[in-house]
């Protein structure tokens, strides 16, 4: 998915709900903060968002727009509307939203989570895609490795969900982690 993509989309969903702010989370919320993300990262044709002060419109975001909607089979992309509870995501991730409002989005906003919370997310879910995914981050250059423990530390987890995240976050760092990109990457795009 490309960033003019997901901007389609939170334009649409706005239509739809009537609602003019969402919030992405998944994997394509990487193009609030870098929209000119590498290929790996963008495989996903889906956008994953709900309405941030409705998110019981969800339903309509999916029948709309969602997977083999007319939509899909038109443009080739689609949404799912989700719920603030589909994502494991650390406290505070508020605070670090990127915010996609222009005029193809024609004044709707999209809210798209933070990198390092993307990643959090996606340890959590630990399905093999989310993995892999998790691995491009860290090729990339988008994950620092002392934020990332940060951002685990603050989220809410047992014992056997943090030490699951703990170990593959090791993997993942001593295999893919690039620390001259990663540096510049933790202050976000110039």
């Amino acid at each position: 998915m490309r960033r003019d993509e997901l901007e389609h989309i939170i334009r649409a969903a706005a239509d739809v709900t009537g609602e003019k702010e969402f919030i992405v989370i998944g994997s394509q919320a990487i193009l609030g903060q870098y929209p000119d993300a590498p290929a790996p990262l963008l495989m996903s044709m889906e956008a994953d968002l709900y309405a941030r002060y409705a998110p019981d419109k969800s339903d309509f975001i999916d029948g709309s727009l969602g997977r083999d909607s007319r939509f899909d089979q038109t443009f080739g992309y689609h949404a799912d509307g989700v719920s603030p509870s589909t994502a494991k995501l650390p406290s505070g991730w508020e605070d670090r939203l990127t915010l996609i409002r222009n005029p193809n989005t024609r004044g709707a906003g999209g809210w798209c989570i933070e990198a390092h919370d993307i990643a959090i997310a996606k340890y959590f879910a630990g399905r093999a895609k989310d993995l892999r995914y998790n691995a491009d981050l860290w090729k990339a250059g988008y994950l620092d490795p002392v934020t990332i423990e940060d951002r685990l530390a603050a989220t809410e987890l047992d014992d056997d969900q943090r030490e699951r995240m703990t170990a593959a976050i090791r993997r993942h760092r001593t295999t893919h982690h690039a620390p001259a990109r990663a540096a510049a990457a933790a202050t976000g795009p110039t």
